[in-house]
């Protein structure tokens, strides 16, 4: 239960930090929120690390290096999602983000990469990846048929 609560405080926060990203790099530009954020994220971490951890930071015995460079994907995560929230809106680029998620968890998972214990393949899986990406085509069918409406009423004076 704690892990379920521990990961919706994470979307929450994900949600929001792309928010407040777009809101700032409409200021500051991409790049430069991307580095804020990121800079920002280590000097908030670095004393949490050093009060609650007791090991050194520099510690990767026994850590693939292949792994170490997942900081390099937080630095794609923050821009390009940054870059959806401004294009297209922050409800429809983080449902986007979500299913592109869950897929790649669900290869994961399925196929056990990474050291993860391989779990079956089941038509369950399948339907519910299915009925997420169909919430979001109706989600976004919805809005462009708003947006129709509003063009129709203006042309026709309305």
């Amino acid at each position: 239960m704690f892990g379920i609560g521990l990961a919706i405080v994470a979307g929450i926060l994900i949600s929001l930090q792309n928010v407040f990203n777009a809101r700032v790099s409409e200021k500051t530009g991409p790049w430069a929120t991307t580095s804020l954020v990121l800079g920002l994220g280590l000097v908030c971490s670095l004393p949490v690390f050093y009060t609650m951890e007791d090991k050194s930071l520099f510690d990767f015995s026994g850590v693939n290096p292949v792994f170490l460079f997942s900081g390099v994907f937080g630095v794609g995560i923050v821009f390009f999602l940054m870059r959806g929230v401004t294009l297209i809106g922050p409800a429809y680029a983080i449902s986007i983000a979500l299913i592109s998620q869950i897929t790649i968890a669900f290869i994961v998972n399925t196929g056990g990469w990474f050291g993860f214990e391989p779990s079956s393949l089941s038509w369950e899986k399948l339907l519910g990846i299915g009925l997420l990406i169909g919430g979001v085509l109706v989600y976004k069918l919805e809005k462009r048929s708003g947006v129709e409406e509003e063009e129709v009423r203006e042309s026709i004076g309305a």
